[in-house]
């Protein structure tokens, strides 16, 4: 028996053997797998308003900066205020960029300019119950919505009695109106 369990355990080895040579020896099955490119930025598209020659939506290359936005609309305009804005930065997609004007000086012959200590004159204030909707955008933080709340809030409620009454517009917050509270008025009565 000795004899036959030593042939048994040698094809049984010779099967098995055969079996690993085979699976060896054939090719892969199935498709490789194949990485795809990263896909490819396409360029920006960003809205640019405020005091810029022609306020609308650019598409700019995707390494484009908030210079390359102004000069996309045409350049800023007289009295526009870049000293508070990162011209270097870079924009992102869908990005709204906003340059606000300078408050204007009141010309000194009108009687209503008051002289500061150091002779400049005081900036005229956005009147909340007379101004426009592109006055009120003039406004730092504040854009076509907002503005549009705050035109649609004195004509539902009436005139703002105090500039704290325009903290009940949607959109203005504690920080925004403290922000705005030195540019703005109620009936000549900050």
């Amino acid at each position: 028996m000795n004899k036959w369990a030593t042939i048994l355990f040698g094809l049984v080895c010779g099967l098995l053997a055969a079996g690993v040579i085979l699976l060896v020896s054939m090719p892969p099955r199935g498709e490789p797998v194949r990485l795809q490119p990263p896909p490819t930025l396409g360029p920006l598209t960003v809205h640019v308003t405020g005091a810029v020659a022609n306020p609308g939506v650019y598409t700019l290359p995707l390494e484009a900066r908030v210079q390359d936005a102004f000069d996309a609309a045409g350049g800023v305009t007289t009295g526009a205020d870049t000293t508070s804005l990162n011209l270097a930065a870079r924009l992102q997609d869908g990005e709204r960029v906003y340059i606000p004007l300078t408050p204007q000086e009141q010309p000194s012959d009108t009687g209503g300019a008051s002289a500061g200590g150091n002779g400049e004159v005081e900036a005229l204030l956005v009147d909340l119950n007379t101004a426009t909707q592109a006055e009120l955008e003039s406004l730092p933080g504040i854009g076509p919505v907002t503005a549009q709340n705050i035109i649609a809030d004195r004509e539902a409620n009436g005139p703002f009695q105090t500039i704290e009454d325009l903290e009940r517009v949607p959109g203005i917050g504690p920080a925004t109106f403290e922000r705005l509270a030195p540019l703005i008025t109620v009936d000549g009565a900050p």
